[in-house]
């Protein structure tokens, strides 16, 4: 019987032909996106899931780089902070650096590119020319995440299908991958120009600050052979330095047309905020400005060129910064956190360097910095949200607690580790080792409860201010020094710090340390680092934590602790952090990462970069 009924299903089934030629309901065929301009539009929508969570993972790049440590084991960071990626296990990737990963995104782009040139919808041309500008844009932003990670890769401009001869194909030169870049870049910002768009899509601004990024890459020491060679022993011995750098041409010209793609960014009069003030802000005007870009509110906004949002509503991982990083004396995760080396490089507020060896730094050094530094990093004593209700009771006066303290209990003093220490009362995991926490892109609203709530800061991609960086370095770099302190001192002065006077190597030095305070934790440092080719001596320091000891001053009874400097003596003691945990160590292999091996064993024509 079942046999029979089967049979008779095909007969029924197969004499209607209505039935047959029926659509999926659950899906659109791809030659029927392209005769819609509203199913068009979200095929370019989808393009933009490469961007991922932003910079807002659970994980983040901050954590391959001196500004943070990843807290939690088992997440393969270490495989690249202790210089030990190799094509089989590259270490922690994510889908926005993965190499599989943005061809897929890649080859979207080409799809619709090679429709959009000949749509079949009947509409203005000026919604093929914005979604044509805004795929070339994604093809760019994504060409350069390769760029930036491997070097020169395959240029894949067309869709492959079936029965293609050969699926294979070489890397590219750097160059060309630069020149191809910039290119999409530029017809990116003609086809957006004036058009105002939606919240998170690309535009002309973000089109050429895009340019502005590749350009000054393009003429950094990694991104020039010979001077990569002199600096790498890697790089020297690699035989196809094309791959990974300009072997012909003047780094003045490239550092020229860097200049300029910035300016071209900065003479775009709808962005940028609090640059004209003639004098530094005070230091709490300072902090709020800050804060106020990182937030992305009150004004804040406008330095912001592109981003990727969050709703609350949609409970996505980047709107749970709160909770990954925040303190677990506030049950949150303390995934990020900032180290001392870090610390340390935020400037006094007079603009002089924070230095140990001062007596008076040393005894207080949380006291007159850098305003940024408040609003970027909770530090022992700080102040910050209401407890959870079931520690309120335990720290009425809110502050973070970092160190050990002396409190009276009974007829004596006992040692009382802080409510925001791997021995906390409160919650004894998820702690901090270095003693700080990360403050910035967190929203300091009591209502936003971090480890229940889902908070709205977007992930800024390109800010006007990185402009302003871009532009002043190739300033710098063409002997231009009052050009570059002009505008350097504008974002000094919006954050509450003196102007910088210096000239020459001093100049450029003051820029290096200027861009890691004002960028810090955007995704900056790991590529600055590496292009710059300091890393050597910055990624690849020990970490450093701090330990704090608070001891009860002569007289005092305290049952409660908090900070109070006339209650108690504090001692600060630069600790090097448990190499058990993390043992950083740099090889000149990884100013790029491996190609990974599948890859390889996919297409014979790649070579593989230097050191793996």
């Amino acid at each position: 019987m079942g046999l029979a009924l089967f049979i008779g299903v095909l007969t029924v089934t197969g004499c209607d032909d209505q039935f047959v030629n029926t659509q999926p309901l659950d899906q659109v065929s791809g030659t029927a996106v392209w005769t819609d301009a509203a199913l068009a539009e979200a095929f370019i929508t989808g393009i933009y899931a490469g961007l991922g969570q932003g910079g807002f993972d659970e994980q983040q790049l901050a954590s391959l780089t001196d500004e943070t440590q990843f807290t939690h084991p088992g997440r393969n960071i270490t495989t690249i902070t202790e210089s030990r990626s190799n094509p089989a296990d590259q270490g922690w990737i994510n889908n926005t650096i993965d190499w599989n990963q943005m061809y897929l995104r890649i080859r979207a782009c080409n799809l619709a590119l090679e429709n959009l040139a000949k749509p079949g919808f009947t509409n203005t041309s000026l919604i093929v020319e914005r979604l044509t500008g805004e795929a070339k844009f994604m093809r760019a932003y994504y060409y350069h995440q390769l760029v930036r990670y491997y070097g020169g890769v395959p240029i894949v401009d067309k869709t492959y299908g079936l029965g293609e001869a050969d699926y294979t194909t070489p890397r590219n030169t750097l160059e060309e991958c630069i020149n191809f870049i910039v290119k999409d870049c530029n017809d990116a910002a003609t086809l957006l120009k004036g058009r105002t768009m939606a919240l998170g899509r690309a535009n002309e601004a973000a089109a050429l600050a895009l340019k502005a990024r590749v350009l000054t890459y393009a003429a950094s020491d990694l991104y020039d052979a010979t001077t990569a060679k002199t600096k790498s022993a890697a790089h020297a011995a690699f035989a196809k330095p094309e791959l990974l750098g300009y072997v012909s041409g003047s780094r003045p010209e490239r550092w020229t047309k860097a200049r300029d793609a910035a300016k071209a960014v900065l003479d775009l009069t709808a962005y940028g905020s609090q640059l004209n003030l003639a004098a530094p802000a005070t230091s709490a005007g300072g902090m709020e400005n800050y804060m106020n870009i990182a937030l992305a509110r009150s004004g804040g906004e406008k330095d912001i060129l592109f981003s990727r949002s969050f709703a609350s509503v949609k409970q996505e991982a980047g709107g749970r910064q709160g909770l990954f990083n925040g303190p677990n004396g506030y049950n949150n995760w303390a995934g990020n956190t900032p180290i001392q080396q870090m610390v340390d490089d935020y400037e006094m507020m007079d603009g002089t360097k924070f230095s140990w060896t001062n007596p008076t730094h040393a005894a207080a050094p949380y006291v007159n910095r850098d305003p940024r530094f408040y609003a970027s990093i909770l530090h022992d004593g700080a102040n910050w949200k209401p407890r959870p209700a079931a520690a309120a009771a335990k720290d009425p006066a809110n502050q973070i607690q970092t160190g050990q303290y002396e409190v009276t209990s009974g007829s004596g003093k006992v040692a009382s580790p802080g409510l925001d220490t791997r021995k906390s009362s409160i919650e004894d995991w998820n702690g901090s080792y270095s003693g700080y926490y990360m403050r910035k892109f967190i929203d300091p609203n009591p209502a936003i409860v971090d480890q229940n709530t889902w908070q709205q800061v977007p992930w800024p991609f390109f800010r006007y201010t990185e402009a302003v960086f871009n532009y002043a370095e190739a300033c710098i770099e063409l002997g231009q020094d009052a050009e570059a302190r002009t505008w350097l001192n504008k974002i000094r002065f919006r954050s509450g710090m003196p102007a910088l006077t210096e000239t020459g190597d001093a100049l450029r030095q003051r820029l290096r340390n200027e861009k890691r305070i004002e960028m810090a934790f955007e995704e900056q440092r790991y590529h600055d680092a590496r292009r710059w080719m300091i890393a050597p001596t910055t990624l690849g320091r020990k970490v450093q934590w701090i330990a704090i000891t608070g001891t009860l001053k002569a007289g005092k009874t305290v049952t409660l602790y908090k900070y109070d400097p006339t209650s108690y003596d504090y001692t600060y003691k630069v600790i090097e952090g448990d190499p058990g945990k993390e043992n950083r160590a740099w090889s000149d292999k990884m100013y790029f990462l491996p190609i990974n091996r599948d890859e390889i064993n996919r297409n014979n024509k790649l070579v593989q970069n230097p050191g793996y």
